[in-house]
């Protein structure tokens, strides 16, 4: 059984590879590629914009008649995504680049014109140096000045970065952390003192309007008479105290003078003779004297008990 991958193939000993056919392709022939845009490009038909790193299926064709330094030049199509129209590139390798070249317009891009110009100024300048040495002294001269100014610079900005070194930085952090609090301290207590201060104000104000009314609330009345000061029931002289509450109770009067039978007894007994009291003085003092308004229900209950005591004694 033979083997299934070989590693050497059998030539035969009248091989002549001379006689093998070559198939004969066209030099612009054309090989799909899958590549991505080498720049941001705006299409000049539908005006959309295809940024820079977008893959596309292109075709590749190498440029005839065109080389840099026997470097083949090549030409890439590529199709807008939005109208389907074609846009061609080609390699730029005398300055690493692609060049645009139909279907497209290349979008502005700063560094690639600063490096054109930088390269174009140092073109001139070789130009001019090469026929005219006096010119050549003069940039030389030029580039002297321009390095001793880097120089200076260079060691001012060292003399800064030691002057630095010797910064402590944990000490100016501390110190602007005690100003920050000491900051915020003086105006805690100035806040402190306008609240003190609208409070007094405030307080005046409230003041102010009752004072105005006091002077002009009307005089206060006089004051009522004391009443007469409670006295205990029972006590020594608490008859003759009482003797205005006490309740005299009323007897038939007699049909002739109308004097009370009972005290027409007293006057016989006492006098004989008398005359009799008027029937309206009898009538007032056989009459209740007027109930105080300050009396309380002790002191009727004390005047209860000495009318009957006189009443007994009587």
């Amino acid at each position: 059984m033979s083997e299934r991958k070989v590693l050497n193939k059998y030539y035969p000993p009248d091989f002549d590879p001379s006689k093998i056919p070559k198939l004969k392709l066209p030099k612009d022939r054309q090989y799909v590629v899958r590549l991505m845009a080498p720049f941001n490009m705006r299409c000049k038909t539908c005006g959309e914009y295809i940024y820079k790193g977008k893959k596309f299926n292109a075709r590749k064709e190498t440029v005839q008649n065109e080389a840099y330094l026997g470097l083949p030049i090549f030409r890439f199509y590529i199709k807008c995504t939005r109208c389907l129209a074609e846009i061609t590139f080609k390699t730029d390798p005398e300055n690493t680049d692609y060049s645009m070249e139909h279907g497209a317009t290349r979008n502005f891009q700063a560094e690639k014109l600063l490096e054109e110009e930088e390269r174009r100024v140092q073109k001139e300048r070789e130009d001019e140096e090469l026929n005219n040495p006096m010119k050549v002294l003069e940039n030389r001269t030029k580039d002297s000045k321009l390095e001793m100014e880097v120089l200076e610079n260079l060691q001012e900005l060292k003399d800064l970065n030691q002057r630095q070194a010797h910064v402590d930085f944990e000490a100016m952090l501390r110190q602007h952390r005690l100003s920050a609090e000491e900051l915020r301290r003086r105006q805690q207590e100035e806040d402190e003192r306008e609240a003190a201060a609208l409070l007094e104000e405030a307080r005046r104000r409230r003041l102010l309007p009752d004072s105005d009314s006091e002077d002009e609330a009307p005089a206060p009345p006089a004051p009522q008479e004391a009443a007469a000061p409670r006295r205990k029931v029972g006590g020594a002289g608490s008859g003759a105290q009482l003797s205005g509450l006490l309740v005299v109770k009323k007897t038939k009067r007699e049909s002739e003078g109308g004097v009370p039978v009972a005290k027409k007894k007293r006057t016989d007994s006492e006098g004989g003779g008398a005359p009799a009291p008027d029937p309206a003085e009898s009538r007032e003092a056989g009459s209740p004297a007027p109930r105080p308004l300050g009396a309380s229900s002790l002191s009727q209950l004390g005047a209860y008990g000495d009318s009957d005591d006189s009443d007994s004694s009587i």
